[in-house]
C-alpha cells in the first residue's frame, strides 16, 4: 500500500539514458506521460570493438531534457527523480574527475560503453577459471559486464587511468552520484554486471583469482562497498547544484538508479491485462517475459525461487522488483543489426528517397512495401530463400558465445527496392527466433512463460512486434505508454519520494496512485497474417485478439467484434 497520501497534483521525473541519446518524462500519479524530450549524445569508436561515451557530455543533455519537460508547471509539485542508464563504465579520479579509457589520452572520453568487447582476452581469462560466482551469469560472464573492462584498464592504461582511478561507476550509479553527492550503489548494477551478491556481498578469492585484487585491499571504495535497493531514497536528495543543472528545486527526493533495461521491465512487467482472455490473466507475475528491445534485447524474467538457466544471465535476488529472483537473457544487437543490414545495402538511397517523399520512416516505408510484394501469400513466405543468422556482435544467450559471427544465406546478384526489403524481414524473423530460442531455454531450465511484454523502440515497429508473435507463438502485450523505460524510472522516483513504500506496490499491487502500464492492444498472429478485418473498422489499434482453430476474434477498442480472414 502506498506510504501515505499523495498530494494532489504530484509529479515524477524519469530520466533514461541510452545508447544514442538522453530521455527524460514528466509523469503523474496515473503512470501517464505528460511531457517527453530527448537530446543525442556523442560517441567514439577509435578502433574496432571500442566504444566510449563521456560523462560530462551525458550529464548536460539529462540537464537540457529535465529542463524541457518541466516548463510551464510548478516544479515545487515534483515529488520524486528517478535515473536509468546503460550499464556502461565511468571511470573517474579521486576528485571525482574524468579519466581517460583510451590510448589517445582523451580524459572526456571517460565510458566504456556497455557494447564495447575490448576485453575479450580479459574475459576469456576470466571465465577459465571456473570461479563459483561465474554460476549466477548463466555459467560464462559476458564481455560486456565490468570485470573484463576492469582488468583490461589495469593492464593496458596502467599509468594514465589504472593508478589515477579514485571511482569507478555503472553510469546509472554515476547519475545519481551526480544528482546527490550519494556513492551509494544501486543493488540492480551491481548483482547483475559486478558480481555482487544480494545475499552474500562481494567475494573477494574472485577478485583476487583474476588478477584485481586492488578493490579486496580497499574494501572495494572504488567500486562500491554501500548498497540500495532500487528505489531506496539517496541522502539528503537532490543537491542545489544539481537543482540548478536540472532545473528541479533542491532536495526533492533522488531514487537508486536501475540499467535501463530493467527499468523497462519494470514498467511493463505488472500491466493490468484482466478482461482480455490472455493466458497470463489470473497467473503469477513470472508467467510474464519482459523484452526490451533497442538497439540491443533484454529478456527479463523473475521467479519466487532462483532458477539457474546456462547462458541466461542470473538467477539476481531483487535486481528489479524486490523479493523476486530475475534471469536476463539478451541479444547484443538487434536494432543496430537492422540498421547495419537496411543501411549497408545498395538500395538504401533509394529507400531512403521514397520514404522522405511520403513522410515516413524507412522502417515504415519498408513494411508496407513488404505487404506490396507478398502477393497471396503470407509475407513470411517472402524469405523461403533468404536466412540471416543475426550474431553480428557475438551471442549473448543462451549460446554465450562472443566469438560467434553472422550470416546471410541465400543472396542474388540483384539489389534492388525488393530485396533490401526482404532482407530486412529476414533480419526481423532471424532476431524472433533469437527470442524463442532464450524463451525454450529458459523454459527447459523451470520458468514457465506465457506472455511476451514488448517495449522499447522496435517495439512500435508493427513487422518486429508480429513477427515476435508468429516465431514464439505468444501473446505479445503492449503497454498503453510507448515510453515504458521511462515510466520505470519514475516508479523509482515515486518510491524513493515515499508516496509508496516499495517499487512492487505500484507494479505488482496496482494501488491508488502512479500505474505503470494500462493495456494498448494485444497481438497474436501465431495462425497466420491478418488480411482484412470482415465486417468491422480497423482503423483503431486492436485491444485484444483471441486465438481459435482456424480463426482470430478481434475486439476492437469501440467494443465492436468481427472476424479476421487469415492467409493459410
Amino acid at each position: 500500500m502506498p506510504g501515505g497520501d499523495q498530494e494532489p497534483g504530484s509529479y515524477y521525473v524519469g530520466v533514461d539514458v541510452g545508447t544514442g541519446s538522453v530521455r527524460a518524462a514528466l509523469v503523474d500519479q496515473r503512470g501517464i506521460i505528460l511531457a517527453f524530450a530527448d537530446q543525442p549524445i556523442n560517441r567514439w569508436e577509435p578502433q574496432f570493438n571500442h566504444h566510449e561515451q563521456s560523462s560530462e557530455d551525458i550529464w548536460a543533455a539529462c540537464c537540457v531534457v529535465t529542463k524541457q519537460v518541466v516548463q510551464g508547471i510548478d516544479v515545487n509539485q515534483i515529488r520524486g527523480l528517478g535515473f536509468d542508464a546503460t550499464c556502461s563504465l565511468v571511470v573517474l579520479d579521486k576528485q571525482f574527475r574524468p579519466l581517460p579509457v583510451n590510448h589517445e589520452g582523451e580524459s572526456h572520453r571517460n565510458i566504456i560503453m556497455w557494447l564495447d568487447h575490448r576485453a575479450v582476452s580479459q574475459v576469456h581469462r576470466i571465465n577459465e577459471t571456473k570461479h563459483r560466482v561465474l554460476q549466477c551469469v548463466g555459467g560464462v560472464m559476458s564481455v560486456e559486464m565490468q570485470a573484463p573492462k576492469l582488468l583490461w584498464l589495469k593492464e593496458n592504461l596502467r599509468e594514465t587511468c589504472w593508478d589515477k582511478a579514485g571511482h569507478f561507476f555503472d553510469l546509472p550509479d554515476f547519475l545519481s552520484w551526480k544528482a546527490t553527492g550519494v556513492t551509494a550503489r544501486s543493488l540492480c548494477s551491481l548483482v547483475c554486471k559486478w558480481t555482487y551478491s544480494a545475499e552474500k556481498g562481494w567475494d573477494d578469492s574472485f577478485w583476487k583469482m583474476v588478477g584485481l585484487e586492488d578493490f579486496v585491499a580497499d574494501n572495494y571504495s572504488k567500486i562500491g562497498n554501500q548498497m540500495l535497493p532500487p528505489g531506496a531514497s539517496l541522502g539528503n536528495g537532490l543537491t542545489p547544484e544539481a537543482a540548478k543543472d536540472l532545473g528541479l528545486p533542491a532536495g526533492i527526493a533522488v531514487a537508486a538508479s536501475l540499467i535501463d533495461a530493467h527499468a523497462g521491465g519494470l514498467g511493463v512487467i505488472g500491466a493490468d491485462v484482466r478482461g482480455y482472455g490472455l493466458a497470463c490473466e489470473g497467473q503469477p507475475v513470472t508467467s510474464r517475459l519482459a523484452v526490451i528491445c533497442g538497439t540491443s534485447s533484454c529478456h527479463m524474467g523473475i521467479s519466487k525461487d532462483p532458477i539457474f538457466v546456462p547462458g541466461v544471465w542470473g538467477p539476481y535476488f531483487s535486481a528489479m522488483v524486490p523479493g523476486f529472483w530475475l534471469n536476463e537473457g539478451g541479444q547484443s544487437v538487434t536494432g543496430k543489426l537492422i540498421d547495419h543490414m537496411v543501411q549497408g545495402h545498395a538500395a538504401f538511397p533509394e529507400l531512403q528517397a521514397k520514404a522522405t517523399a511520403r513522410c515516413q520512416s524507412v522502417y515504415a516505408y519498408l513494411n508496407s512495401h513488404l505487404d506490396l510484394i507478398k502477393k497471396a501469400r503470407p509475407v513470411g513466405f517472402l524469405t523461403v530463400d533468404l536466412h540471416v543468422w543475426p550474431d553480428f556482435h557475438g551471442n549473448r544467450s543462451p549460446l554465450a558465445d562472443l566469438t560467434l559471427k553472422g550470416m546471410v544465406t541465400g543472396l542474388k546478384l540483384s539489389q534492388d527496392l525488393d530485396d533490401l526489403a526482404i532482407l530486412y524481414l529476414a533480419t526481423v524473423q532471424a532476431i524472433a527466433f533469437g527470442t524463442r530460442l532464450i524463451v525454450e531455454a529458459m523454459e527447459a531450465a523451470g520458468h514457465s512463460l506465457s506472455t511476451l511484454f514488448l517495449c522499447g523502440g522496435l517495439s512500435k515497429n508493427p513487422l518486429f512486434v508480429q513477427t515476435h508473435a508468429d516465431i514464439t507463438g505468444m501473446p505479445v502485450v503492449l503497454s498503453q505508454e510507448a515510453e515504458s523505460v521511462l515510466v520505470g524510472a519514475a516508479v523509482l522516483g515515486a518510491c524513493a519520494s515515499g508516496d509508496f513504500t516499495s517499487v512492487q506496490n505500484p507494479l505488482i499491487r496496482k494501488t491508488r496512485g502512479i500505474r505503470t502500464s494500462t493495456l494498448l492492444w494485444v497481438c497474436w498472429f501465431k495462425l497466420g497474417w491478418v488480411t482484412k478485418l470482415s465486417g468491422s473498422s480497423v482503423e483503431q489499434p486492436y485491444l485484444a485478439i483471441r486465438c481459435s482453430d482456424k480463426m482470430l476474434w478481434v475486439l476492437g477498442l469501440k467494443e465492436r467484434e468481427g472476424k479476421v480472414s487469415l492467409m493459410r
